[in-house]
């Protein structure tokens, strides 16, 4: 039995190859009996595909020269305005942006910022800045759509007897005078009066503002709000004080001392070229004429 399985195992290789050789020439016979109908189908397609070919071609050369080129011309010439335009933009952006700043000095702005907080606090005055609310526990826990009733509105200026207009105004007067005359002590003198109607707000305003025992007595739940007019004239307030002081301290101006000055123009100045040692060298001991070395003598 071992012998007999060796004996096919030799032999399998042999089956291979005759069943591998049947097949070769199975092909082969095919390919020879479908030659004929190949080169008919090829001898009828031919004139189709080379006029399929034709007509593309045409039509590539069509889209080149009547979409393609005129498309990228078009596209190119608009890039190349689009470019004009944004320098134009630009250095006119510039142009503008320097004569602003000739115009709109850091000193001036603050005076501005200074004045505006002024108008503001005036403008505060005018406002409801508290009321009390009635029954105000029971709303607890609703959408905001539903609010408690309010009453005793008040303006602001009723809690001082509109003491900062007055103040404003001074404010505001010497805003314009700081930038007139240069003076950078009236800086301190605006945050000064800002104090002072901070002063006014937090110590008159707020506590007269969150009273509600006149209406305490009358309604149940009366609790004292404040309303946008306190923090409009508390922001306006804040202004005054933080514009002042950055007029008295102008961050925009940098002082430079005369050694400073003496710095930098040593900086800007160009330097000599240093010689080489080499040059240094030859020059040392290169020989004088004797025109030069030898005295004039008497005449």
């Amino acid at each position: 039995m071992i012998a007999a399985a060796r004996q096919r195992i030799r032999q399998a290789p042999r089956a291979l190859l005759k069943w591998s050789r049947r097949a070769d020439r199975a092909g082969s016979r095919g390919l020879e009996r479908a030659r004929p109908a190949l080169a008919r189908l090829e001898a009828w397609a031919r004139p189709w595909l080379t006029w399929v070919w034709q007509r593309a071609r045409r039509g590539a050369r069509w889209t080149e020269r009547h979409l393609l080129r005129p498309g990228g011309a078009l596209l190119f010439r608009g890039l190349d305005r689009g470019e004009r335009l944004l320098r134009r933009s630009a250095a006119g952006a510039v142009r503008a942006a320097t004569k602003a700043s000739e115009v709109v000095t850091p000193e001036r702005a603050l005076g501005a910022v200074i004045v505006l907080a002024a108008a503001g606090l005036i403008a505060s005055q005018f406002i409801d800045y508290r009321a009390v609310e009635i029954g105000q526990p029971g709303y607890e826990g609703l959408p905001d759509v539903a609010k408690p009733p309010t009453v005793d509105s008040r303006s602001a200026g009723e809690a001082h007897a509109y003491l900062l207009i007055p103040l404003a105004l001074l404010a505001a007067l010497l805003g314009v005078l700081a930038v007139r005359a240069q003076r950078r002590a009236l800086g301190l003198a605006v945050a000064g009066i800002g104090l002072v109607c901070l002063a006014v707000i937090l110590l008159v305003d707020m506590p007269a503002g969150l009273d509600a025992s006149t209406q305490s007595t009358r309604f149940a739940g009366a609790k004292g709000v404040l309303w946008d007019g306190f923090y409009a004239e508390l922001a306006a307030a804040a202004g005054l004080i933080i514009g002042g002081l950055l007029y008295y301290a102008r961050p925009c101006r940098i002082r430079i001392n005369l050694s400073g000055r003496a710095a930098s123009g040593r900086r800007r100045r160009p330097r000599r070229r240093a010689s080489s040692p080499a040059r240094v060298a030859r020059s040392a001991y290169l020989p004088r004429s004797d025109a030069a070395s030898a005295p004039a003598s008497p005449r």
